[in-house]
């Protein structure tokens, strides 16, 4: 069997069904801790605007899961209850199911994606970037986030991109999908901003735990903001 990682966009519109979303982040967590075949999960709740920003958006949710098996995966997306009852509330949903490439660092302690082996050379790839700040570097790290992502939109090849995190402020991570390994490279490593805020990580040591972990999705299902964002690319 080889470990499977699913990432779900939650969208919801009414303030009741924000609300109920925001309950979740509390809630959900007895459920969500104890499914079989699930070897790590996050609940996270996400910024304003495309990256990642220090203001909540409190009309969109992201849950990622590590899996033991694809099967596993579809079987609980299929069949649990706690799924069904956010599909209920939701005004859109969003998975995307994806074998990981590589991965370095750590999250909370564990490194939990194992990397499988797959041709590297086509097709979409997704990175997830996530990082616990330093207390005392809080104030440096935020003021420097909008010219860190100046770059983002304008680098062709992007597809989606949100930021997210389990608690607001000190844990940052980003959701981004590529349409091509080319285009995530031409972003990390040719795009000035991005590439002055990784000197400046290292220098400054804003974090204190980071990971970055490259996918390759094999499947797509639901829709954001009214279509399937990898549609004819899997």
């Amino acid at each position: 069997m080889s470990q499977v990682t699913t990432i779900t966009c939650f969208r919801f519109s009414s303030f009741a069904d924000k609300f109920w979303a925001l309950s979740m982040m509390q809630l959900a967590h007895l459920q969500l801790s104890s499914i079989e075949g699930s070897t790590f999960y996050k609940l996270m709740g996400t910024g304003r605007g495309d990256s990642f920003n220090a203001f909540p958006d409190f009309s969109t949710y992201i849950l990622l899961q590590v899996w033991q098996s694809e099967h596993v995966a579809m079987g609980f997306f299929a069949r649990s209850p706690i799924v069904d009852r956010y599909r209920k509330r939701a005004s859109e949903v969003w998975t995307t199911y994806m074998v990981n490439l590589s991965s370095h660092g750590l999250w909370s302690g564990v490194n939990p994606f194992e990397p499988t082996p797959r041709d590297k050379s086509a097709g979409p790839v997704i990175a997830i970037t996530r990082a616990t700040i330093k207390w005392q570097k809080l104030i440096h790290f935020w003021r420097y986030v909008p010219k860190s992502q100046k770059d983002l939109k304008a680098n062709g090849g992007l597809v989606y991109t949100k930021g997210m995190g389990e608690v607001p402020i000190v844990h940052m991570a980003t959701y981004s999908v590529w349409e091509d390994a080319a285009s995530l490279r031409r972003f990390a490593y040719e795009s000035e901003h991005h590439r002055v805020a990784i000197a400046k990580t290292k220098a400054l040591k804003w974090y204190k735990e980071e990971l970055f972990a490259r996918f390759q999705p094999i499947c797509s299902e639901g829709t954001w903001e009214g279509r399937s964002p990898l549609e004819g690319m899997l």
